[in-house]
């Protein structure tokens, strides 16, 4: 199989915040941090058994309700669309966690029941007990961040990116992740922006059995593929938009991520994929020497190192184009509604 021969993530050991600052995240490359999570209450009780995880899962959480995925076995835990795209191949319902985890310790250990699945479920919310116990010393405590558990029986995500960065937590079972930078996208297939499983769109190639005739380039893909394979205690850094195609090899497996951006607090109140969707209403279909010509622009004004563009302006004239305020991000999101609502 193609993946076995994937280049592997770098693997560190012994990181703490200092290491993770100065030598990881300024090169903004996948790496495994080595039982970095081993410490955590979650993970001895995952090595007691499923059981014990989710007893303790359950003690913490209360009964609202969670978003549950269960598939027939022939979808081989690929959670995905039908053929057609007109639906998934899979059911969702909404769960309270006690619920889900009985119907994941019952069909585990059948291969001719259904597969179950529970992802994004947010910790702070449905089991902020487990937030106070499982922590990592990785980023600062004030850094806002959102916190996640994903549990399931042997099941597959199909590739897709995140905008936030990403510490993928593995607490039980072992967790592969296959990795692809973001100029891969034209060679993965991705479904359309608001065709989505889940709020991001996704690779329509079957990582274990590529369709080489329908997604030809995918073959163009492979060489940039790299893998992280991970047990539990083990730790994946992700950066912002990377490709990732993850896979529980187990027939029970959970992992709680730490998702944050990085960047002025006002980033946080919007996101660039507003302006891919705005720009679908003002430049796709514009003619090709037009487009060609408004991307020289783009790279000028959002591309260049910061302040290069306007470095001959002074600070006092640089209008929406100076150093971001609250009034000024009130002015460019009052231009911006202003021309949407004509």
């Amino acid at each position: 199989m193609w993946l076995d021969e994937a280049k592997k993530v770098q693997v560190f050991e012994g990181v703490d915040r200092q290491v993770f600052e100065s030598d990881i995240l300024p090169f903004q490359r996948p790496v495994i941090l080595k039982g970095a999570a081993r410490h955590w209450p979650a993970v001895a009780k995952a090595t007691e058994g499923p059981e014990a995880l989710c007893d303790y899962f359950s003690a913490h959480a209360n009964e609202q309700k969670i978003v549950f995925l269960s598939a027939k076995p022939e979808i081989e835990g690929r959670y995905s669309f039908s053929d057609d795209l007109r639906g998934l191949n899979h059911q969702q319902r909404q769960l309270p966690f006690s619920v889900i985890a009985g119907l994941l310790l019952r069909d585990r250990n059948d291969d001719t029941a259904p597969t179950h699945y529970a992802g994004g479920v947010p910790v702070q919310h449905i089991m902020p007990g487990v937030v106070a116990e499982n922590t990592l010393d990785l980023m600062p405590a004030d850094k806002p961040r959102q916190i996640s558990l994903w549990i399931g029986n042997k099941t597959r995500t199909a590739a897709h990116w995140d905008l936030p960065q990403n510490l993928a937590c593995v607490v039980a079972g072992k967790r592969r992740f296959t990795l692809f930078p973001i100029d891969q996208i034209d060679n993965l297939y991705i479904t359309p922006l608001d065709l989505t499983l889940a709020g991001q769109p996704t690779s329509l190639v079957d990582f274990y059995k590529p369709d080489f005739n329908a997604f030809p380039k995918f073959a163009d893909a492979i060489p940039h593929a790299e893998v992280a394979e991970l047990e539990p205690g083990d730790v994946l850094y992700l950066p912002s938009l990377w490709f990732h195609h993850v896979e529980s090899l187990e027939n029970f497996g959970a992992m709680i991520n730490f998702w944050w951006r990085e960047g002025p607090a006002y980033l946080n109140r919007s996101t660039p994929l507003t302006t891919l969707m705005h720009g679908l209403l003002t430049l796709r279909d514009l003619p090709l020497e037009e487009r060609l010509r408004w991307r020289t622009l783009f790279d000028h004004y959002l591309f260049q190192p910061e302040s290069e563009a306007v470095a001959h302006i002074p600070a006092h004239a640089r209008g929406l184009f100076g150093a971001m305020t609250p009034e000024i991000e009130m002015q460019l999101k009052a231009y911006i509604a202003q021309t949407l609502s004509r």
